[in-house]
């Protein structure tokens, strides 16, 4: 078996013709779906980004007890148990900087060989002491400017100097080298490869060529980074945005465009694997908000793309699967392929197992640390904030105490408790450390951060825009115990519960 994964971030569902889609064509994601079983009820777990990974790459939730972080040294890895158990070897190539930083930096090496494409966002790549601010101010417009060090949007600014033809666009040469590892080893088995894009994450960046198809009406500066919050810019800045993220998106389908020629020139399909899917999705306007972490989990950030091609079932392709799926089950997926079987403390359950109908869920948790704890069973979803979420007693429970760009700070773990050993540490006890508003995660993607805080129930059968809460008592008692039952699952801490308001069991 070789299998072959591609990780998108911030993939719109919705926007992809295979899934009804027309505002943006994606021929190429339309012609892996008829190659494929396209999973038409597939959800996020953790979120955002490395949380969303640590899923991916574990096959349990982790949103319930951590908040962004380093994989756990009592994590399963898929990659590290398939070379372990199968001797498969594995390669990451990506161009997704937070990898780099110091709440991702146990990722990467759980695989056997990594490549990393610089240049993406803030990604701190080109050195430059005393950048011609003045003209570079110029150039972009006055919300996505920055001339601060150590600013994400100063970085953008320098690293799109040095970004000039497609090719040097890092989501084409993480493509690129992609194709180069299927090149260098077409007579090789048993390997699984990962591309991983952060495309069409923000800025949505992409060649000229792909943006010419959207035009608009605006006549600004570059405007293609949207805020994080509520919407307050002008209808045309507004459509220059979305513009660009079609853009990106139809960038990101002529890159998969050029894998599915590999895969008919070689045919690949009748013995490598082939998944491609998101870690969620993201806000263009919807609901009044841009982008992720500040608002309720509405559908367009949670409900995320998954095409499968499996060619142990030939047969299957161009089906669709209704069973609820969600990241988590990547892991057991991808030992699946192999002939692995999960390790106890996975959750999730394999692709294969779930299409045949051997094993269903009833509901799904997902969500973010510290905020709501979501639940959906494919009709309703129902989303429970804490009464307070600036007051509310909640602990991380981490060997590994850093967050995205730097460790926790001394004051976060002044009062800090040495907690378990609990149920999936594997016989480690672990730090429980109190979160506090002086937290660098707590205003950036954390309780903070949130800008609703409103219990809801909605009906998507019949309010599939989730723009009418429901009122039913007896649909939200249901979706409150299956939510219990799965936290309990889960593993939930106590105060999980308590914060919720609801009885631990």
């Amino acid at each position: 078996m070789r299998a072959v994964f591609v990780l998108f971030d911030s993939l719109n569902r919705h926007m992809l013709g295979c899934y009804g889609g027309t505002r943006v064509p994606t021929p190429n994601f339309d012609r892996l779906a008829a190659r494929s079983v396209r999973f038409d009820n597939h959800h996020v777990g953790s979120l955002p980004c490395m949380p969303a990974r640590r899923d991916m790459l574990t096959g349990r939730l982790s949103f319930l007890h951590r908040s962004w972080g380093p994989l756990e040294p009592f994590d399963d890895a898929f990659p590290e148990i398939l070379a372990k158990t199968a001797g498969t070897y594995s390669h990451l190539v990506t161009d997704h900087f937070h990898y780099w930083e110091d709440g991702g930096a146990t990722y990467h090496t759980r695989y056997d060989s990594h490549e990393f494409i610089r240049g993406q966002e803030g990604d701190a790549w080109k050195a430059m002491v005393q950048p011609h601010w003045d003209r570079l101010r110029e150039m972009v417009h006055a919300k996505q400017f920055s001339s601060a060090r150590r600013d994400k949007r100063a970085n953008d600014i320098i690293n799109r100097q040095f970004i000039r033809e497609e090719k040097d666009f890092p989501s084409a040469q993480c493509m690129a080298a992609g194709l180069d590892f299927l090149a260098r080893n077409a007579g090789a088995d048993n390997w699984l490869l990962q591309i991983e894009t952060f495309d069409p994450h923000e800025p949505f960046h992409a060649p000229a060529r792909f943006r010419e198809a959207f035009p608009t009406d605006y006549r600004g500066p570059v405007l293609d980074w949207p805020r994080y919050g509520r919407v307050d810019e002008l209808p045309e800045e507004c459509e220059e945005l979305r513009a660009n993220y079609y853009a990106t998106v139809a960038h990101c389908d002529e890159l998969l465009g050029r894998l599915l020629e590999v895969f008919d020139a070689r045919d690949l399909w009748k013995d490598t694997a082939l998944v491609v899917t998101t870690d969620h999705g993201f806000l263009l306007g919807e609901h009044d908000f841009w982008a992720k972490n500040r608002m309720n989990l509405y559908r367009e950030v949670e409900h995320i793309p998954l095409l499968v091609h499996d060619p142990r079932a030939p047969a299957s392709q161009g089906e669709s699967c209704a069973a609820l799926t969600q990241t988590m089950d990547l892991a057991a997926t991808f030992l699946d392929l192999f002939d692995v079987p999960p390790t106890p403390a996975m959750e999730g359950i394999p692709l294969r197992v779930t299409r045949a109908g051997g094993q269903r869920r009833d509901a799904l948790l997902f969500g973010y640390f510290g905020g709501a704890v979501n639940v959906t069973d494919g009709r309703f979803t129902y989303h429970r904030f804490p009464p307070d979420l600036r007051r509310q007693e909640i602990y991380q429970y981490t060997l590994m105490p850093t967050h995205i760009m730097m460790p926790f700070t001394v004051e976060e773990l002044a009062d800090i408790r040495i907690a378990g050993p609990l149920p999936f540490t594997k016989g480690a006890k672990v730090m429980q450390v109190p979160v506090i508003a002086r937290s660098p995660m707590f205003d950036r993607y954390g309780p903070g951060a949130l800008l609703e805080d409103e219990t809801r129930l909605y009906d998507l059968a019949a309010d599939p825009g989730q723009a009418r809460p429901l009122r039913d008592a007896a649909t939200e008692a249901r979706l409150v115990a299956l939510m219990r039952g799965l936290m309990a699952a889960n593993n939930a801490p106590p105060e999980a519960f308590i914060r919720l308001q609801l009885a631990p069991p």
